[in-house]
């Protein structure tokens, strides 16, 4: 990986003497490293024709919309499946405290405002459709659970039960463009202030239920701080199809937790927000 990117860094950057490539994380589809502090830099593990290219492209669309910073472009490199763009400041919000929750909620809800009102037929060019239905974020939870429920207290296991027994919500009658997975993982604050500081990974984003948005931030920030997004965000806002796709991202990441090594804090998060998801005596 690293001869990769070396390679792309020159093609793309020749008169720049970088120092150092330290591995900054990975996922299930890129791996992230990053050069000399400023520059991060993404290869993917099995990248399409042309995908870090469209990757660009969206980027550079979403940071003439958004209110809030994003990674911007610096290249892409489809040979090698590289993109890279500069360090966007601050940390990930997961596993960290929301700090003054108002200017937090008035900063994603203003955000959701800008990419769920975007053209969607200027984005569609860009970014995919997520045509998944309902049906298939239960069955994706349903598979979770099984392996997760041996670490789930049992006092939530019957709320749980009941809810992947129930039939899912009808399709959405509306997609617009959305980041697509906005967890707390990809929102990045300030260490000191908690301010948000941009909102990064965007390898998912499509044209989209709406509520798959609202719902991670339902899962990761509790009610309370999701009634204060709400009072900022324009949009309609189906409830109940918020607390069904976080319900079912919540046992998600539960089982990714207990099964990916070094993701432990995914499945603490997700245990510690079970008691806003699935009330122990429902």
């Amino acid at each position: 990986m690293i001869t990769e990117i070396r390679a792309a860094l020159a093609r793309h950057l020749p008169h720049r003497d970088f120092r150092s490539i330290a591995p900054l994380g990975e996922g299930l589809d890129n791996l992230a490293f990053e050069v000399d502090g400023e520059l991060i830099v993404r290869i993917s593990r099995d990248a399409d024709e042309g995908e870090p290219r469209r990757e660009a492209e969206t980027l550079a669309a979403v940071s003439r919309m958004s209110p809030l910073p994003v990674p911007v472009p610096v290249f892409a490199d489809d040979e090698s499946g590289v993109l890279a763009y500069a360090k966007v400041p601050g940390v990930p919000l997961l596993g960290r405290p929301v700090g003054e929750p108002e200017p937090l909620a008035t900063a994603l809800g203003g955000f959701l405002n800008a990419l769920h009102t975007a053209d969607t037929a200027g984005m569609e060019r860009l970014v995919p459709h997520d045509t998944d239905p309902p049906a298939a974020w239960l069955e994706d939870a349903e598979a979770a659970y099984g392996e997760a429920a041996d670490n789930i207290p049992g006092d939530f296991r019957p709320a749980i039960e009941a809810f992947l027994a129930a039939p899912p919500p009808a399709e959405p009658e509306t997609r617009v463009f959305c980041h697509n997975d906005l967890g707390a993982e990809h929102i990045l604050v300030d260490v000191q202030t908690g301010a948000v500081t941009g909102v990064i990974d965007w390898t998912d984003a499509a044209i989209a239920d709406p509520m798959h948005d609202l719902a991670r931030l339902y899962r990761d920030l509790g009610p309370e701080v999701f009634d204060l997004v709400l009072a900022h965000y324009d949009g309609p806002c189906d409830r109940d199809r918020v607390l069904y796709y976080a319900r079912c991202a919540v046992l998600e990441d539960i089982a990714y937790g207990l099964t990916e090594q070094d993701r432990r804090l995914y499945a603490d998060e997700g245990l510690a927000h079970l008691p806003w998801m699935f009330a122990a005596q429902e």
